[in-house]
């Protein structure tokens, strides 16, 4: 069993440590906020040398695998270790979406175990719960890998909700059951040496569209209650990461003239998640190539404005119109605006420490 230190004294160690915060590059701290899904489902497919160059180089942090990246789980295995074995400076977070049900990555074709959507789970006990997720969780961290997009704590409150609702993701909507069945998929993940985020805040349970398509707006639909599953869970320590959406709300953001999304939303996320919620673990975009996003920034305007909002994490699909160097171009925004805005220096400083402090925590950085 793995032990999880709590974010805020790994943080204490990291910057006495030999990994200080303050002791690395600009370069170095930026490569770490920059998760990269990529093309290929072998070790030596050109899209796999591609992000594992970056990662050897420190231009990203993190891969995420997609099912085209799935031939089989021999080769999802062989390309985990071409990642580690690129030598880089730090191991980068080897992420996937495997919820269970419709969402996953990994499925029986290749012969891995599937598990029931979160709605069929939630009628289980949470001791049944526990048993499953850690299944899914060792069948994980034998493929190598080390971070688990889950679990959904929005709340089922729109039936006709196109995202969530519709393919069985959320547990419920009642936050006490949420909070049971989602602790049970992090504490069977954290046994298992894997980082898990809480998504997708401030909470999509509610909304009547899907960010993938477009734009998104939450106002007069998103209830304050949908918070209550993350500072529960906040609360409990079982927060490593916590996935933002792309989702506006005017109640909430008034005075936004540009109709930001949460995910480049400072209000969101240092004001309510931070201040109002208490968490001081790493905030990570869902991808920002879905419709909501790349319909109305450009990829300057939205690592910028991420970063600027507090985002620590800034992840890419890559799938919008593939681009091998995306990793390196993404890298290069963030060490130029670095260069020249030192109040942009620290925020990178600041993700910086707490992408060091989960990767000590999990157990592959020492």
């Amino acid at each position: 069993m793995r032990i999880f230190l709590s974010i805020s004294i790994a943080l204490g160690l990291i910057m006495s440590g030999p990994l200080s915060a303050t002791a690395q590059s600009l370069e170095d701290m930026a490569g770490q906020m920059v998760m990269l899904g990529f093309n290929g489902d072998g070790a030596d497919a050109a899209g796999v040398r591609a992000v594992r160059e970056q990662i050897a180089r420190g231009e990203i942090g993190g891969v995420m695998f997609l099912r085209t990246n799935v031939a089989s789980l021999s080769a999802v295995r062989g390309i985990n270790r071409s990642l580690i074995a690129a030598r880089p400076w730090l191991p980068p977070f080897i992420a996937l979406d495997q919820e269970g049900g419709q969402i996953e990555r990994l499925t029986s074709a290749v012969g891995f175990d599937e598990i029931p959507a979160a709605r069929t789970i939630a009628a289980q006990t949470p001791d049944r719960a526990r048993a499953i997720y850690a299944g899914l969780a060792d069948d994980l961290a034998q493929l190598g890998f080390n971070v688990n997009f889950g679990p959904v704590v929005d709340l089922d409150l729109n039936p006709d909700n196109p995202i969530i609702a519709r393919y069985g993701r959320a547990y419920g909507a009642d936050p006490v059951q949420v909070v049971a069945r989602a602790s049970a998929f992090v504490e069977a993940h954290h046994d298992a040496g894997i980082a898990t985020s809480l998504k997708h805040f401030p909470g999509h349970g509610s909304s009547a569209d899907d960010s993938h398509d477009g734009f998104v707006d939450i106002t007069g639909l998103w209830q304050p209650v949908e918070l209550e599953p993350y500072q529960a869970m906040i609360g409990a320590g079982l927060a490593d990461m916590v996935m933002v959406a792309h989702l506006y709300n005017s109640d909430v953001q008034g005075g936004d003239a540009r109709q930001l999304p949460a995910s480049l939303s400072r209000t969101w996320i240092e004001g309510v998640l931070r201040d109002q919620l208490g968490f001081n673990g790493v905030a990570i975009s869902d991808d920002l190539e879905m419709g909501a996003i790349r319909s109305r920034f450009d990829l300057h305007d939205t690592v910028v404005a991420s970063v600027e909002a507090g985002m620590d994490i800034l992840l890419f699909s890559n799938t919008a119109a593939y681009d091998p160097a995306l990793g390196t171009e993404i890298h290069q925004i963030l060490i130029e605006k670095g260069r020249a805005d030192p109040a942009f220096a620290d925020r990178i400083a600041q993700s910086y420490g707490r992408i060091i402090a989960l990767k000590r925590n999990i157990g592959i950085v020492s």
